[in-house]
């Protein structure tokens, strides 16, 4: 199973923080670096939030191995037509190393502060499978296209230059809902990913996928399982006591509560959490499950030593 950081952008991320943590990671036991693109926090205040376009056309010219990409980019603000455009060209600059994530788009407040149409969840998804068949048209036919959607248009139009990997880059899709999500990704995904779940609900949402892509003609391993969920590595016992204090003070709604019980609540949320031995066990847990590939959220960049520290934890356990 892969491991990869994901980074919520944000929350502070700057052209210095992006910068170490591209060289960082690109020299690590990790597979990805993944980041969110959101364009404010849902409450205030803000912080600084780079650019996603911007900041992964540096790090395709600036790493040698590690993949990369949007986790997600929601389509509520993200053109498919120009995003499947860029996706190729940032997938050719860095020799194939793109990965596509793209959602329906949630936060409420990024939307009314840049003027974004959000919709109703019947308009979000709507316009999400729209938007899915625009890319994966743009990016797999060989020939000029054509579509006619309520949402989205095109008239024999063709991406040029071709993307140099047959497809394009491959496509994620996040979520698991079984009447909404779930098709989209049997119909059009390379790439599935679960949030914040158990390892037996994943098994069970896997399970369900491969049906739902039997039914559409497609194979069960012809998409890849991942996973999404929170990380907080702590060298030993007393680290750990340090680290859900600073947890319980960072978080408002907290007061009075134990350490006890702030790790019970991560856990309770499919956080991977602990010392070494604490975090091989629930890794293991989701090995056992399915998941091909656990994308961890790293909320601590600027604590590049405790990142590299976790990256041989991962490399020594496998």
């Amino acid at each position: 199973m892969e491991v990869s950081i994901v980074i919520e952008a944000q929350q502070g991320l700057n052209w210095p923080r992006w910068k170490g943590l591209v060289a960082e990671i690109d020299a690590l036991h990790f597979a990805a670096l993944y980041r969110t693109d959101h364009l404010t926090e849902p409450k205030p205040p803000d912080a600084d939030a780079l650019e996603l376009i911007v900041s992964l056309t540096y790090l395709a010219s600036h790493t040698e191995r590690v993949r990369f990409g949007p986790l997600v980019a929601p389509l509520s603000f993200r053109d498919p037509r120009m995003l499947a455009r860029q996706a190729a060209a940032l997938d050719d600059l860095s020799g194939g190393r793109l990965v596509l994530g793209v959602g329906a788009g949630w936060q409420e407040r990024e939307h009314e502060v840049f003027g974004y149409p959000l919709g109703d969840m019947r308009t979000r998804m709507a316009r999400f499978g729209e938007g899915l068949e625009v890319i994966t048209r743009l990016l797999r036919a060989d020939t000029p296209t054509t579509y006619r959607g309520e949402f989205y248009q095109l008239s024999k139009a063709m991406l040029l230059p071709r993307p140099e990997r047959l497809g394009g880059p491959p496509l994620l899709v996040g979520g698991s809902g079984p009447q909404r999500t779930l098709p989209l990704v049997a119909r059009y995904a390379d790439i599935w990913n679960s949030l914040r779940t158990s390892p037996d609900g994943f098994r069970e949402k896997s399970a369900l996928l491969g049906d739902l892509l039997r039914s559409a003609g497609r194979k069960p391993s012809d998409v890849k399982r991942t996973l999404f969920t929170g990380v907080f590595f702590a060298h030993d016992a007393a680290d750990l006591e340090g680290v859900l204090v600073r947890m319980r003070d960072a978080t408002p709604d907290s007061g009075g509560k134990s350490t006890a019980e702030i790790l019970e609540a991560q856990r309770a949320r499919n956080t991977i959490i602990g010392t070494p031995v604490m975090i091989a066990e629930q890794v293991a847990a989701f090995r056992t499950a399915g998941v091909e590939e656990l994308m961890l959220r790293w909320t601590e960049m600027d604590d590049i030593p405790r990142l590299r520290a976790f990256s041989e934890i991962i490399s020594q356990r496998g």
